[in-house]
């Protein structure tokens, strides 16, 4: 047996055994999806981070810096101020009305203020979630595969299927409480790899002089900020695009119930210090490894290999291994969340609230672990065809659900006069500009990022039909 496969192995029966431990909260709805909402604030910003993160991170991020150099770094800066954001102006709200509504889930949140009497707020939320978490998962699947061929040479769709075994296993077993403490070990690992690899690589191209001596000599637009990407996409519309990736921090649901399941407001303030530092380290660390590993390994076919190819070549065995686990801890501390966030939305929202079943909080929690299998089935199944890029992959799905929900929750937060009617025509809005500009109008706008849009969108009919359906005084 290779030491790489060991280091696997070792790791994969950590996450098993937290697993285990995690299943007596997982017996009532709050337990399974939240964690009882007990979780001390070191749990909480790692969660965050990531979760938030994903296989985007070292494979889609660091990809990007190999593919476009510095300009990369655009994205560094959208990312942090969108994870400050979050923190900074939904957390303490959001978790100070989810504790006095009961509110398990964001849709909770959404109807506290409103008699939804056709459930519609409900219905749509679970509908966006439904086909954007399983667009979502689909490329984290497609990353574990890349990540396991990589390293281990397996076969692509046999990589697939071992992958979310063990994903979905653990998240069947232990609910929030397992995916969330599987996501602070996750998250220490990605933390430290994202450290050990663009300093390894740096050094072993000789410095960053070097580093950006090699990359002018490939392409100066490398190692200019500013340069103009994409064969004439104006430099403005490029870097408003990058910043604007932190944009769905505001309202993707995953991370929002990250702030629900905190113990208390003490916990919040602790848990955004740690978080918005770590996610310095997080997403520079990502693209210095692919700026440097440009400089290493001009020519690879595909760059979202570019992190596996820097742990295969820089680094013994052992710690090649570790760096898998690296890889697959950010693939894990996604897919897991969106599992989670997939089977609340049709148990919680479809079945409890909508459908109005009288089934006791123990028989809702086990119908629970059976829709995350379902849905991380389906997953597989597409995943296995392999779509490309998972950057793209996962923009498409992370900004969908932050347009349709990001709106709508700030105004359920801060608006006195939110209506029932703005929050659906908000939320509603925002997703469907999302996805409208991304099929017909991104190309011809010259990549606009659509999350921009969407929020636009969003904001615009959430405080607008609120503000025509709201009671005159």
């Amino acid at each position: 047996m290779s030491t790489t496969l060991t280091v696997l192995i070792v790791y994969l029966c950590i996450l098993v055994a937290l697993a285990f431990w995690s299943r007596r909260e997982t017996h009532t709805l709050s337990g399974y999806y939240l964690a009882g909402k007990k979780l001390p604030f070191w749990v909480v910003a790692f969660s965050t981070n990531a979760t938030g993160e994903s296989g985007w991170l070292l494979l889609g991020l660091s990809g990007m810096g190999y593919a476009v150099g510095v300009q990369a770094y655009w994205v560094v800066v959208g990312e942090i101020l969108g994870i400050a954001a979050s923190w900074w102006i939904i957390a303490r709200r959001l978790k100070r009305m989810g504790d006095a509504t009961d509110a398990i889930t964001v849709p909770d949140i959404l109807t506290a203020k409103f008699v939804d009497k056709w459930n519609l707020i409900r219905g749509v939320a679970v509908a966006i979630i439904l086909i954007m978490v399983t667009a979502y998962v689909t490329a984290q699947m497609v990353a574990s595969g890349k990540a396991l061929q990589s390293f281990l040479g397996m076969d692509y769709q046999t990589a697939v299927i071992v992958g979310s075994i063990f994903i979905i296993g653990y998240t069947f077993v232990g609910g929030y409480k397992a995916v969330s403490y599987t996501d602070v070990v996750q998250g220490v690992l990605m933390l430290l790899g994202l450290i050990a690899v663009p300093a390894a690589a740096i050094y072993a191209s000789g410095g960053w002089a070097e580093v950006q001596s090699n990359l002018t000599l490939q392409d100066p637009a490398l190692i200019d900020m500013m340069a103009v990407a994409d064969g004439g996409r104006p430099v403005l519309i490029a870097i408003v695009s990058f910043l604007a990736i932190g944009l769905p921090f505001l309202g993707v649901p995953q991370l929002l119930i990250r702030f629900m399941s905190a113990r208390d407001d003490g916990e919040i303030k602790k848990a955004r210090i740690v978080s918005m530092s770590v996610m310095v380290f997080f997403t520079a660390g990502a693209v210095t490894a692919g700026v440097a590993g440009r400089a290493l390994f001009p020519g690879l076919e595909d760059p979202e290999t570019i992190f596996p190819v820097l742990s295969n070549n820089l680094f013994p065995e052992i710690i090649s291994g570790m760096l898998l686990v690296v890889v697959l801890s950010a693939i894990m501390s996604t897919v897991d969340s969106l599992l989670l966030l997939a089977s609340s939305a049709v148990v919680r929202d479809a079945y409890q609230k909508i459908i109005g079943t009288s089934k006791s909080e123990g028989s809702l929690a086990n119908y629970g672990k059976l829709i995350t299998v379902v849905i991380g089935v389906i997953a597989v199944l597409a995943a296995i065809q392999e779509p490309k890029l998972i950057f793209d992959f996962v923009l498409a799905s992370w900004s969908g659900l932050g347009s349709a929900f990001g709106p709508a929750v700030i105004g359920i937060l801060y608006y006195k006069r939110i209506t029932w009617a703005g929050v659906l025509a908000g939320m509603s809005g925002g997703f469907l500009a999302s996805v409208i500009w991304l099929t017909w109008f991104k190309a011809d706008y010259h990549g606009l990022y659509e999350a921009i849009p969407g929020f636009f969108v969003g904001f615009a009919l959430t405080y607008g039909v609120s503000w025509l359906t709201s009671p005159r005084e």
